[in-house]
């Protein structure tokens, strides 16, 4: 059994976060600065109250006589009793006796065309151990891209107004920027291990450390290139972030309603419809947090049981990332033009190519990990190359197609003459090859709930969003 090392990771960044936070509100209260006070508190408590409802509602803490438990959640002292049950969990293996023990089967990766299918019993320590692994999982992406994300923009934004950065403010964005990282990290391992959940799934170092890279250079250049556009035109940075919001907040419920399935009732027994919408609103609200900075691996599904989109594929990430670059490029463009005296000690031009050439390199490590360093690439059905390569051809196809026809300037030919029009076939051939590719990345928010896995593919589903754990587990997140 693996020591429980995410778990540690997970609260210390929460807890080193919260407390750097805690500190710079204080000075800025002595300073009189009461806005950046009041919103460095926001941005810290907002998401420090979601992250323990969530550990609550995924260890069904209200329907177990556990009074001492919630009191210390409303404390916000959760996470950190939740991060010692997990070691004590993890001390008392092989010390006491396991009453009952299930059997999990696994396929290995295939290797010269096969693929072995391995048993092992799994203990409920185990199981415990599973559950809040994926517990913290979710309280990760919740604290990065709903806390630290915000936090980190505001705090380099203070910097830029005020012209320098103080011990404590550079502290908390650099804890800041470490838990986005982290976040997102832990975003891309879940998804691949929920989408192969039926594999035995090995990520090595190499893969991490690609994801790392990939995430860091994405996400910082992201923040500065808003900080930027913020330090100059503050008026209109805010309809950029709420379009940005909103689009990828209403995109799901758009889907659901063109779909015109019934509203999901699946969701948990004990909520009501009212219930039921809220913890919706959230999932969105969450997967728009995500988009706003990064690559969301998550696409959400309203009409789908596990409200999770499992038929992701190259064409939509090449379009994200391509629109994502031209905002990035327009962003700093307009910078260039509007920006003060403030910015005459830097060089304006170089900084805009650095920042991005910094976004192609978070691209160039992204390519680089799905090629060399995905542990199931063996299972994709066609690689990366060729999936970036079939997405040009369908957008180049589209600007063509878009564009008007040619047509000779010259005399008309005679009526006798008549052409054949050309054959358009090719067109044709390549318009469905990227809708339902196997290799993507998804990630289940909320479904994380592992049952004794079958043969078949068709029955690996996950039940229940509160995370409760069948202890037929054997991937951990």
């Amino acid at each position: 059994m693996r020591l429980p090392s995410s778990i540690f990771v997970s609260v210390s960044l929460f807890t080193a976060e919260t407390t750097a936070a805690l500190y710079l509100s204080s000075t800025y209260r002595s300073a009189g600065d009461q806005i950046w006070q009041g919103l460095t508190l926001l941005f810290t408590l907002v998401p420090s109250v979601l992250v323990q409802l969530t550990l609550t509602f995924i260890h069904r803490d209200l329907s177990r006589d556990r009074p001492l438990i919630l009191l210390l959640h409303i404390l916000q002292l959760g996470p950190i009793v939740r991060c010692l049950e997990a070691f004590c969990i993890y001390g008392s293996v092989g010390h006491v006796e396991e009453p009952y023990v299930s059997i999990t089967r696994k396929k290995q990766m295939p290797r010269g065309g096969q693929s072995e299918e391995v048993e092992r019993q799994v203990g409920q320590a185990e199981g415990k151990l599973f559950t809040h692994r994926a517990a913290f999982a979710r309280t990760s992406v919740i604290q990065a891209f709903l806390g630290s994300a915000p936090q980190l923009t505001l705090q380099l934004y203070i910097c830029a107004l005020q012209q320098g950065v103080s011990i404590g403010r550079g502290t908390l964005m650099v804890i800041s920027l470490l838990s986005i990282v982290y976040g997102a990290l832990r975003c891309n391992i879940l998804a691949i291990k929920i989408k192969y959940d039926d594999y035995e799934v090995d990520v090595r170092p190499m893969a991490y450390l690609c994801i790392f890279l990939w995430r860091s250079f994405e996400i910082a250049t992201r923040v500065v290139v808003l900080v930027l556009f913020s330090s100059v035109l503050q008026l209109w940075v805010l309809p950029v972030v709420l379009l940005n919001f909103l689009v990828f907040f209403f995109y799901p419920w758009i889907l659901f309603w063109q779909s015109h399935s019934p509203f999901p009732e699946n969701i948990e027994k004990t909520l009501t419809r009212v219930g039921t919408t809220i913890v919706l609103c959230l999932l969105t609200f969450l997967y728009a947090g995500i988009n706003m900075f990064c690559w969301s691996a998550v696409q959400v599904k309203l009409n789908d049981p596990d409200l999770i989109n499992k038929s992701q594929n190259w064409y939509r990430m090449a379009v994200y990332y391509m629109l994502r670059f031209v905002e990035n490029a327009s962003l700093l463009l307009l910078w260039y033009i509007y920006k003060t005296d403030f910015y005459n000690f830097i060089c304006a031009p170089l900084l805009v190519l650095l920042l991005l050439l910094a976004y192609a390199i978070a691209i160039f490590f992204m390519l680089v990990f799905y090629q060399f360093c995905h542990p199931c690439r063996r299972l994709f059905s066609s690689s990366m190359t060729q999936g970036l390569w079939t997405c040009s051809s369908l957008l180049c196809l589209t600007c063509n197609s878009a564009s008007p026809q040619n047509r000779p300037m010259g005399k008309s030919p005679s009526p006798a003459i008549h052409t054949e029009p050309a054959n358009d076939g090719a067109h044709d051939s390549s318009s469905d090859t990227t809708d339902d590719m196997a290799n993507e990345t998804t990630y289940d928010m909320l479904n994380d709930t592992i049952y004794d896995t079958p043969n078949e593919m068709s029955n690996n589903k996950c039940g229940g969003i509160n995370g409760d754990i069948n202890h037929s587990v054997s991937c951990n997140a």
